[in-house]
């Protein structure tokens, strides 16, 4: 299994994640590091250089790992003692944090969908991890992602940690939804936010990649370079991006009946976002400005907007697709018929 899947690069491939790593290295002084910031910029890749940094045997003042020392090279392969990574079941694959020899789920909980939480036993785990003595005498680290990910017991667990961390342990947390994790956890670490790297430093990056039409599907992603890699990979390449709301007005579901529902909604989401403001005079944001329906109806567009939303909560639950991309197609026709 390769170490880094294509739609998650090692942080030292990602330009824009150079200073604020620097930043990082050259100003952090307390146990715990909170990294915020959108989804699609590499945050799992950053928190993995960090913590290499700090086990980093060779390194010194505010560099970065050297890559060459024992230290360096048990990291690489995954084999370092004073290293625990902490990443929901779900994410595992997605993140290629899966381990070779990883034991397979039992057919009970092969019928089951992996879990999407960071329990408490996980927690549990990781602080007696972290009270331990480091193998190689320096410091433990502790990778923890995505923080919001917690239950609510698993997350007053660590909070009794934080608030008295072990000498030589050190935690990074990292986060997409800053809001969803207790107030008391984030007073406890220092904050380092990634931002959305410029799109004349992630364009040229993107094409780098292979991938075509990086400038459209860049803006499809928000902003977001992995994101943008991540809709190529599912089939969603520039230009059936710039097809879609034609298709969608016309009923046509295939571009999207191959992708799992969260996106589906949140495609939508973002043609209901660009319709409306384009009708309101603006600019669309995710779309090319002569893909969106022109015109339109405020109220029904408001109206779709809240039906969107409501079904963000619920695209998760194990409901039948086909109905579900049938009713949101529905009333994505309603809504931008006439426009």
């Amino acid at each position: 299994m390769a170490a880094h899947p294509p739609s998650v690069p090692p942080a030292a491939d990602l330009p824009w994640l150079g200073q604020p790593l620097s930043q990082a290295l050259a100003t952090q002084r307390g146990h715990a590091l909170l990294v915020q910031g959108p989804p699609g910029v590499g945050q799992f890749s950053f928190c993995l250089q960090l913590a290499q940094a700090w086990l980093c045997e060779a390194r010194s003042g505010g560099a970065a790992a050297c890559g060459d020392c024992p230290s360096c090279h048990l990291f690489a392969v995954r084999a370092h003692p004073d290293l625990l990574v902490l990443v929901p079941e779900a994410l595992r694959e997605s993140l290629g944090w899966a381990a070779d020899d990883e034991e397979p789920r039992s057919e009970a909980k092969s019928k089951t969908k992996p879990s999407a939480e960071i329990k408490v036993d996980a927690v549990r785990a990781a602080v007696a991890f972290a009270q331990q003595t480091s193998a190689r005498g320096g410091a433990k680290v502790v990778v923890l992602h995505p923080a919001e990910q917690m239950n609510a017991i698993a997350a007053n667990t660590l909070l009794k940690t934080l608030e008295e961390p072990p000498g030589v342990a050190r935690f990074i947390l990292s986060t997409g939804a800053v809001d969803a994790l207790l107030p008391t956890i984030r007073s406890r670490c220092q904050q380092l936010r990634l931002a959305l790297p410029p799109a004349q430093v992630a364009v040229p990056w993107l094409q780098a990649q292979g991938l075509d039409g990086a400038g459209v599907l860049l803006a499809a992603a928000g902003g977001q370079p992995l994101t943008a890699l991540e809709l190529a990979a599912g089939g969603l390449d520039a230009a059936r991006w710039a097809r879609l709301p034609r298709d969608i007005l016309a009923g046509q579901a295939a571009a999207l009946a191959q992708q799992p529902l969260p996106r589906v909604v949140d495609v939508l989401a973002k043609l209901c976002h660009d319709a409306t403001v384009r009708m309101l005079g603006g600019q669309p944001r995710y779309f090319p400005p002569d893909a969106v329906p022109a015109g339109g109806d405020l109220a029904r567009l408001t109206a779709w907007a809240a039906a969107l939303r409501r079904s963000q909560r619920q695209a998760d639950h194990p409901l039948s697709l086909p109905l579900q991309l049938e009713a949101l197609l529905i009333q994505a026709r309603q809504a931008l018929a006439g426009a």
